[in-house]
């Protein structure tokens, strides 16, 4: 693609230009290592670097339009340079342009909240495919334009990718795509400029702190994204949450809510629930579905009630919901000849795994066993660490602390700091073992016929991250070898 600069210019709001602005770009980076002829870099103020101090560096290397905060002392008089007051911004708007706004050309619904994003996007994504619609998902596992696969780095991707990506669902017809909208995208700008048909928010609970600082932060940067929908959007809201109404105070949307505990738009009532799945009543209406908990019967709804917000009927909901499965590492089982049953569920913040450990707690019977198997992520917010250990602690009646992704911390500080969570009087249920497959296999070791084993934190995430590596590692595909061989 190639377009005039001064046409995407329109878009950004530029306080000073020094150059000719109707040159042609052919791309868009804010990565100085992706530097060459024909671009145009957006210094960005990131939160490892600041691209400001590589203007110079990618100028030698043939870019020859800057967008900035601050113009460089030094200008090169074959380059042009624009000047904004937020390059973040700017960033968003400028891909949006370039890629010829491909967000007015689809109905494009953003999902956010603490839990719940991947679930709920994929299953949308799934829903309007069976009914014969063309569909994209931007989520945690993968992004999919239809059948296509591409691997996904972030819940939400750069704003450049984004705007390309949507383009290339447009150009193959898509008519939806329903994305994860994290906080770190809201605040960092990623989304600027997109126009979402819809916006739904799951709930919000302690994570990401180690970002945002305060709770009171993270509530903000999730606020803000109903905050600049236009009147043209709907926004769904979680009534259930006690931030629910908060996040909708102030926008320009439609605000629908739905609930399964207070007054909303959209009700659920959980009538039946067990290991092999749900009975619910939707809107008046009963309905089966695979899903087992509290937790997924939000999702489920939440499904429902966007699904009508977009225009579908209410037993095509209904029919849809019913025939669907669970997304990949969300409760997932695995069962062995012994009748032995693992759940992996990607469980990695306090509220997710309270919602897991009590949903188990309430179908299972007294006489199984219940195991849990869980760490906790390096270079993340350390705040959740003893919480995690003792939710685990004091919900199961066994307990193996491991490594999750360390990442560049060592596995036995993270160890430490959960191990400062375990209740007093309880250390006898609490085994440690920092090799994730190591204690896997100790849960199915310990573990008798009719036992539940949950092995939490990695879900869907088929590699483990040691110091900066991504080695090969599978919860799934690690119990059943180990099932195979007992």
């Amino acid at each position: 693609m190639a377009t005039k600069l001064n046409d995407i210019l329109k878009q950004v709001a530029v306080l000073e230009v020094k150059g000719q602005t109707s040159i042609t770009i052919e791309g868009i980076i804010f990565d100085s290592r992706k530097a060459a002829e024909g671009m145009l870099f957006v210094a960005v103020k990131g939160t490892q670097a600041d691209g400001h101090a590589y203007i110079a560096d990618v100028v030698k290397r043939g870019v020859k339009a800057v967008v900035c905060e601050t113009l460089p002392e030094q200008l090169e008089s074959e380059v042009t340079y624009i000047k904004v007051a937020d390059t973040t911004e700017a960033l968003g708007r400028l891909a949006d342009a370039f890629y010829e706004f491909p967000s007015k050309e689809l109905k494009l619904v953003g999902i956010t909240g603490t839990n719940g994003k991947t679930t709920t996007a994929t299953l949308l994504f799934n829903a309007v495919r069976s009914m014969g619609y063309k569909a994209g998902l931007l989520s945690t596992v993968a992004n999919y334009i239809e059948d296509r696969v591409l691997d996904a780095t972030h819940t939400t991707p750069d704003a450049v990718e984004l705007n390309k990506l949507l383009r290339e669902m447009v150009d193959e017809g898509c008519s939806y795509c329903f994305m994860e909208v994290s906080s770190h995208a809201i605040v960092q700008r990623r989304i600027a400029g997109l126009k979402f048909a819809g916006a739904v928010f799951s709930n919000i609970t302690h994570d990401h702190l180690d970002y945002h600082k305060t709770f009171d932060e993270y509530i903000k940067a999730k606020k803000l994204f109903f905050d600049d929908l236009d009147a043209s959007a709907f926004a769904l809201t979680n009534t259930d949450d006690r931030n629910g109404k908060v996040m909708v105070q102030n926008t320009k949307a439609s605000v629908h809510s739905y609930s399964l505990k207070s007054a909303s738009d959209f009700k659920c009532k959980i009538i039946e629930n067990d290991f092999d799945g749900m009975q619910l009543k939707i809107d008046g209406l009963e309905v089966w579905t695979r899903f087992i908990g509290e937790f997924n019967a939000y999702n489920l709804l939440a499904v429902y009630s966007t699904g009508i917000l977009l225009g579908f009927a209410k037993e095509e909901m209904l029919t849809v919901l019913s025939a669907m499965t669970p997304v990949s590492g969300r409760f997932e089982y695995v069962r062995s000849k012994q009748k032995i049953t693992a759940i992996v569920d990607y469980a990695h913040t306090p509220d997710a795994l309270l919602n897991v450990v009590s949903t188990i707690n309430k179908i299972r019977k007294p006489e199984q066993k219940f195991i849990t198997v869980v760490g906790a992520g390096g270079n993340r917010d350390k705040t959740k660490r003893p919480v995690m250990a003792r939710i685990a602690v004091e919900n199961s009646d066994m307990v193996i602390l491991t490594s999750d992704n360390p990442r560049n911390e060592r596995a036995e500080d993270i160890l430490d700091d959960m191990k400062a969570g375990i209740p007093e009087g309880s250390a006898a249920k609490v085994l440690v073992i920092v090799d994730r497959k190591e204690a896997i296999k100790t849960a199915c070791a310990i573990s008798r016929a009719n036992d539940i084993i949950l092995v939490a934190g990695k879900g869907h995430e088929t590699y483990q991250e040691i110091n900066g590596v991504k080695h090969h590692f599978d919860d799934k595909e690690v119990l059943r070898e180990v099932f195979e061989s007992i």
